[in-house]
């Protein structure tokens, strides 16, 4: 059990009616980096928890009534006494011999906890785990239970000055994902209106800014991406031919190579668990021929696609090799990025007129996905498709 701080000005109400009115609190050190606040108001004033990140900074928030007016009740209106046992609990726990899980989350635990159970489910891990990179390390050692409104917005318009409006709203879900999972794990988490609030999703951020190569320049692509080495581009013109993901890709075995054909694993995006199927891709017999070579001798359960010095191939090791030989096709590499491969092969199929259902299932995406995304772009390049169409009604206007 912790020593309770001792601080004659605040330990009762007495005192406490003694002190001056004002905006700023009045503070007690109560353990290292932990402070317990009081603001003295002209009617009840209020407890609050100021803890120290270590950096120079601090966050503060308020917690309950103090007993100035009315007596403590231990939840809403509190003494001094447990004032200072639930700031201590609220900051960090385990000091008044509590274990961690008799404590609200912090918000870096809150996306610990959501990346264990996007594991558990066969999900996507990325984004609990570069939030707790990019999250300040104050906000990080947050009780998820103390966010509020405000500071997660301001968290949202920090995130906006460097990063399209797509992306913050993805790493604003992801965030709000994890702090949902945490709040239905505890009962006493009760602050969701918060985030709901503070993370609220920028506005038109759903315009599709997809590039569409024609067939051409994706064969330049090709060709360069071989030029840098066979393991290079025959990773290059299975994302090209097939549409598929790099985490997908990545993942095919050699036993996944079967003929003319090639058995991709499914992504794991998505809201619920997936099962990570497998659906046949028809490939052409030149890179099934130069797929069949590589593979020849390997184990049946290793990678087809090999990364040289590595396993298998990450969206990570794809982007400078691919920036390469993106510039060496007459390409601008900020503009075509290695999704544009996905992007083209996706209008590549509805332009060829394939069903927009197997076009969806190909491409392991939504029929809702493709025409919120693609609609744009098949207005573009479908003019030659429509042409081929039209009725000329072969009337003469020669007199």
């Amino acid at each position: 059990m912790a020593r309770s701080a001792r601080a004659a000005s605040l330990e009762t109400r007495t005192a406490r009616l003694k002190l001056l009115v004002r905006k700023k609190s009045y503070s007690v050190r109560i353990s290292p980096s932990l402070r317990l606040g009081y603001r003295r108001n002209q009617t009840a004033g209020v407890w609050s928890v100021i803890v120290a990140d270590g950096k120079g900074g601090s966050w503060m928030k308020k917690f309950a009534l103090a007993d100035d007016f009315e007596e403590s009740e231990g939840r809403h209106v509190l003494d001094y006494w447990q004032a200072q046992k639930q700031a201590r609990g609220l900051a960090r726990g385990g000091q008044d011999g509590e274990n961690a899980y008799n404590r609200p989350a912090t918000v870096a635990e809150a996306l610990l906890a959501y990346e264990k159970d996007l594991a558990a489910r066969g999900g996507m891990t990325s984004y609990p785990k570069r939030l707790r990179k990019v999250l300040p390390p104050a906000l990080l050692a947050k009780p998820v239970a103390l966010l509020a409104a405000r500071e997660l917005s301001a968290l949202r318009d920090d995130f906006a000055k460097g990063l399209q409006p797509a992306s913050v709203n993805r790493q604003g879900t992801a965030l709000m994902a994890a702090l949902n999972h945490a709040a239905s794990l505890d009962e006493r988490i009760t602050n969701s209106r918060a985030w709901k609030i503070g993370l609220k999703p920028l506005p038109d951020a759903h315009r599709a800014r997809n590039v569409i190569l024609d067939d051409a320049t994706v064969r330049k692509i090709v060709a360069e991406a071989y030029r840098l080495g066979e393991a290079f581009g025959l990773l290059i013109e299975t994302l090209a031919t097939t549409g598929a993901r790099i985490s997908q890709a990545g993942r095919l075995e050699v036993a996944d190579l079967q003929g003319d054909r090639l058995m991709m694993p499914s992504s794991a995006k998505g809201r619920t668990a997936k099962q990570y199927n497998r659906v046949p891709l028809p490939i052409p017999p030149s890179l099934a021929v130069r797929l069949k070579r590589v593979a020849e001798g390997r184990p049946e359960d290793g990678p087809l696609l090999v990364r040289p010095g590595y396993d298998r191939w990450i969206s990570t090791a794809l982007r400078q090799p691919f920036a390469v030989a993106a510039k060496a096709a007459c390409c601008d590499p900020k503009v075509v990025t290695p999704n544009c491969l996905r992007h083209s092969s996706i209008v590549r199929q509805l332009i060829n007129s394939v069903p927009i259902r197997v076009t969806a299932a190909h491409h392991d995406t939504s029929i809702r996905m493709i025409e919120r995304t693609y609609s744009k772009h098949i207005g573009d390049h479908s003019e030659a498709l429509v042409r081929r169409a039209l009725l000329d009604a072969g009337v003469s206007t020669e007199s």
